[in-house]
């Protein structure tokens, strides 16, 4: 795995987008081991009620979470940045092994290096139930919609 990902802190407007777009770019492919790669080895999280510890149990956690959350896409959002952190908005979508769609909402807080690995991720997530019919992510975001706000609701 790669020690160095950038961009770097400290953020400006730019970099801080581009570091959120390829977060998402990323967990979409739904890969644990490219997903930790972007981590430092020792990197903490807080992801719900569950607290993990460096990259090999983020990839414990990422594989559990992707055997249960199935079709999985993500749209996230800059908040705001300063400095070494940033903090963004996020909502997902995906569907449990009985059929039933869901969309998570949530905000992180993120934490970074100077590699540009992340070392801290904190994430408040809530899921509501919504029919098929009212999804609304389908896959990776197209090029031209990078940086695009979502919607609330």
């Amino acid at each position: 795995m790669t020690d160095d990902r950038p961009p770097y802190p400290p953020f400006t407007r730019e970099t801080a987008l581009r570091k959120v777009q390829a977060a998402e770019d990323a967990w979409n492919t739904r890969d644990p081991l490219r997903v930790a790669s972007a981590y430092t080895p020792d990197s903490v999280w807080r992801n719900r009620d569950v607290f993990v510890r460096g990259r090999e149990e983020i990839v414990a956690f990422l594989t559990r979470k992707w055997e249960r959350e199935l079709d999985y896409a993500l749209r996230k959002s800059l908040w705001a940045f300063d400095g070494d952190r940033i903090a963004v908005r996020f909502q997902y979508e995906w569907r449990d092994a009985e059929g039933q769609w869901w969309r998570s909402y949530g905000n992180e807080l993120w934490e970074f290096d100077g590699r540009g690995l992340m070392r801290r991720r904190e994430a408040s997530i809530n899921d509501v139930a919504i029919a098929e019919a009212d999804r609304r992510i389908r896959g990776p975001r197209a090029a031209e919609e990078h940086g695009a706000d979502i919607p609330l609701a």
